[in-house]
């Protein structure tokens, strides 16, 4: 069974800098579609961040295009998020999730297994 253990969250001030990172274990995630999800307080949870099984980055969220990166290492079975300049806004739960589904949207709704997210505070 598909495991994922999200980790490298924290609190930065305004301007920095965090990556994420993802761990699946149980089986592999060569075929696995990922996604980065995050929810603030008070809001829905939203698609940051996607990637598919062969690599290609679909974006959900304007507000972190030219500031956050996804890449994915099947090696070691793990996803990573870069954020960079981050802003308050970005504070939230980060979560990773993956399917195995094809033609996945970087949407909450299209994906099955889930981690339980780690936490991001972007504050001065």
């Amino acid at each position: 069974q598909l495991q994922l253990v999200e980790s490298g969250g924290g609190l930065v001030q305004p301007g920095g800098s965090l990556r994420l990172s993802c761990v699946a274990s149980g089986v592999s995630l060569d075929y696995y579609a990922i996604g980065w999800f995050r929810q603030a307080p008070g809001k829905e949870r939203e698609g940051v961040l996607c990637i598919t099984s062969r690599g290609i980055n679909t974006n959900f969220s304007d507000s972190v295009t030219g500031r956050f990166t996804i890449s994915r290492d099947n090696a070691k079975n793990t996803v990573y998020l870069q954020m960079n300049s981050l802003k308050p806004e970005d504070t939230g739960v980060y979560y990773c999730a993956a399917d195995i589904r094809l033609f996945r949207r970087c949407v909450p709704d299209e994906y099955m297994s889930w981690g339980r997210g780690t936490q991001v505070t972007v504050s001065s």
